[in-house]
């Protein structure tokens, strides 16, 4: 962390440190080293010096050393405490850049607003996220809503496009319901092994993120939403009654009526479900269905 901190650095963003070292070299991370890369992630989030910058993973540096010379913050969180170590010595005379050594995956957003520069800045959050950890991380960041204002974050491409998957294919699942719940996503853009250093076995690619001020549904109880979503596809190849029934515990004469209640043929299967029919599927008038 550099020695020279502004007024604002006082105000700390409560993540917990990582219980042990050992299971970093655990998490597979690819090192960023394409500068053209870099320049698209910027493209995306268009830092400014009015705003903070979050960065998960900055790994060896390559795209904080951007960041740094854009941003008005800028607040990296990395596991690995070489890394973070030597990026700390790098950025020593950068008051406006603090290293931090945390984990991501109990990222808390709750203090990021005290951090922001400018009263009218944004906290935009970006990332090459390693592999191994990218969905638990994708998740802490989503759940933290409207307290993030932009996103660009780089994850395996197959799991990119769950993410950023529409009703009908066999990538749309759980993770692109609740997601798109959130956040309005666009996958961005491919980025292939020879970015990175060591080169990884599959591509990677970008995703863009704006968490949504409102829900683009009605979602009153965030709980149920998602176990409805996630025992909707618990069992993809059944019928969504079956699945319902299954993933819930209920019957399958409940599990119909939940569905038939939403207006939804229960015989369709859950990847043909739009956004809003989860919804309505999730508001049954009968709550004691779910609990």
């Amino acid at each position: 962390m550099s020695p020279r901190r502004n007024a604002r650095a006082t105000a700390r963003v409560p993540i917990r440190r990582p219980a042990s070292r050992g299971r970093t070299r655990a998490l597979g991370q690819h090192f960023l080293r394409d500068r053209s890369v870099v320049d698209r992630i910027l493209a995306l989030v268009r830092p400014v010096a009015h705003d903070l910058v979050v960065e998960i993973g900055p790994g060896r540096g390559a795209l904080t050393e951007a960041l740094a010379s854009r941003a008005g913050r800028v607040l990296a969180l990395e596991i690995d405490a070489e890394l973070a170590a030597a990026l700390q010595g790098r950025f020593a005379r950068s008051s406006h850049v603090e290293i931090r050594q945390a984990d991501a995956r109990r990222f808390e957003a709750a203090g990021l607003r005290a951090l922001v520069p400018d009263p009218g800045g944004r906290v935009l959050v970006v990332g090459n996220l390693p592999y191994s950890v990218g969905k638990p991380i994708l998740a802490a960041l989503v759940a933290s809503g409207p307290l993030i204002d932009e996103m660009a974050l780089m994850l395996q491409k197959e799991v990119a496009q769950r993410v950023a998957a529409a009703p009908g294919g066999k990538t749309y699942g759980a993770l692109s319901v609740l997601t798109q719940a959130a956040a309005a996503v666009e996958l961005a853009f491919s980025v292939p092994p020879g970015a990175f250093s060591p080169p990884p076995q599959v591509d990677s690619a970008v995703i863009h993120l704006k968490p949504h001020r409102e829900p683009p549904v009605p979602i009153p109880d965030p709980a149920r939403f998602g176990a409805v979503v996630r025992a909707a596809f618990s069992q993809r190849r059944k019928s969504l009654a079956n699945a319902l029934a299954a993933g819930l515990a209920i019957s399958a004469e409940r599990a119909r009526r939940l569905a038939e209640d939403a207006g939804i043929d229960p015989g369709r299967r859950a990847e043909t479900l739009s956004l809003a029919e989860f919804a309505r599927l999730a508001s049954s008038p009968d709550p004691s269905e779910l609990r």
